[in-house]
């Protein structure tokens, strides 16, 4: 049996509040999950996220819905699902959420994929709007000082796009106030995940899945840091009363690559009813990268900060990364994702696998399109890779 956090009812309060209030600011720019929205909130534009918003399609299993409507449009079924459902939204004009506020202006950077660079320039097309494309180094192996040089200068020139759109002067004053609360948004987040150190661990990353909007969505605002207070004390409370979410916990797991939204549900069940608890995974802690930035020069930082995230780097690095988390987490195995819409987080698994402390298993599947997921095979497939860990 697996425990739900009461946190999890709180989130979807702070949702809909964001999601409404998004309606009536005077300037919106949708913006990708990568991008440095601190620029965004320190000059009064309110950030709107379609990939969030393509999630909840997935998690409302209305995914393969929306898919459909943008490949009527002629959109290949081998696109990313994000993209699918949040175009068959903008063509239905209707959502779970009733929809994203149109946009004043777009803000893409590609160092989480290079699809966002096309998907944002058909988001232009249809709404004519400016559209802004922060171009990231990959990062292959050692961050070079030419690569933040190069970063940084377009961050300037994304302060003057922003300021030409809505007549506002870049304050710095502000923008380091909004600096400091990501960084204390971002430690108050990796605090909660650190929690799955603990044994029993008293959250799943299920539980990091469903409350990661706001580290998302909010960052740079004190929201955050109020939420993942918050769902730390109820955390701390299990733990001192040796509350895991997961009865009898006998194996602890790390989950590779974003979630399978529309089967959030029964993952869960699953490695419960098997005594197995998923403590951490690859995909939320990607969002504490930035605890340690500078702020003697915040614009720099930010620069530094949004180059080596977890998709923009090397395998070498990514395989550096996953074994810190095997380490601080405990881990006993690592139950991988193979998505079918994110190719930059699938395509090196198998290599990655090989680099691993622990065994591993790769299940197939795609984030929001369930047309690609078979449950019989994943279960059979889980099932026996559980059976060899014990």
């Amino acid at each position: 049996m697996i425990k739900k956090l009461e946190t999890n009812k709180k989130m979807g309060e702070l949702l809909q509040e964001y999601y409404i209030r998004g309606l009536f600011e005077d300037y919106r720019a949708w913006i990708t999950s990568g991008g440095p929205v601190e620029f965004l909130y320190s000059m009064g534009v309110y950030p709107v996220y379609p990939e969030n918003h393509a999630a909840l399609i997935g998690a409302a299993k209305e995914g393969v819905n929306y898919a459909s409507i943008s490949e009527g449009d002629g959109y290949s079924q081998d696109l990313c699902s994000y993209v699918r459902c949040d175009i068959g939204a903008i063509i239905s004009g209707n959502s779970p959420v009733g929809g994203l506020p149109v946009p004043s202006f777009l803000v893409s950077a590609n160092n989480i994929c290079n699809t966002v660079v096309k998907w944002y320039e058909i988001l232009s097309r249809t709404y004519d709007v400016p559209l802004f494309l922060l171009d990231i180094p990959f990062i292959r192996k050692e961050m070079k000082e030419n690569y933040i040089d190069y970063v940084e200068s377009q961050m300037y020139d994304l302060i003057k796009f922003i300021s030409t759109i809505t007549g506002r002067d870049f304050d710095e004053d502000e923008f380091y106030k909004t600096a400091v609360l990501s960084i204390k948004g971002i430690k108050s987040y990796e605090e909660v995940l650190r929690m799955g150190a603990h044994k029993p661990s008293p959250l799943t990353c299920f539980d990091a899945f469903i409350n990661m909007a706001p580290i998302v969505c909010l960052r740079g605002t004190e929201a955050p840091i109020n939420f993942y207070e918050g769902m730390k004390a109820e955390l701390d409370e299990r733990v001192k009363n040796g509350i895991g979410a997961v009865d009898n916990e006998e194996v602890r797991l790390l989950w590779d690559n974003i979630p399978i939204w529309y089967g959030l549900r029964w993952l869960a069940d699953f490695f419960a009813e098997h005594n197995a608890c998923l403590v951490a995974d690859t995909y939320t802690n990607a969002w504490t990268f930035f605890g340690d930035l500078d702020l003697n020069n915040p614009i720099r930082g930010m620069a530094q900060a949004y180059s080596p995230i977890y998709l923009n780097i090397g395998i070498e690095r990514m395989a550096e990364v996953v074994n810190k988390l095997i380490d601080i987490y405990d881990i006993d195995g690592v139950v991988m994702h193979s998505n079918r819409s994110c190719k930059p987080y699938s395509f090196s698994q198998y290599e990655l696998q090989k680099m691993l402390d622990v065994p591993s298993v790769i299940i197939d599947a795609d984030q929001t399109d369930y047309r690609v997921f078979s449950q019989a095979q994943i279960e059979t497939r889980l099932e026996a890779f559980l059976e060899m860990l014990r």
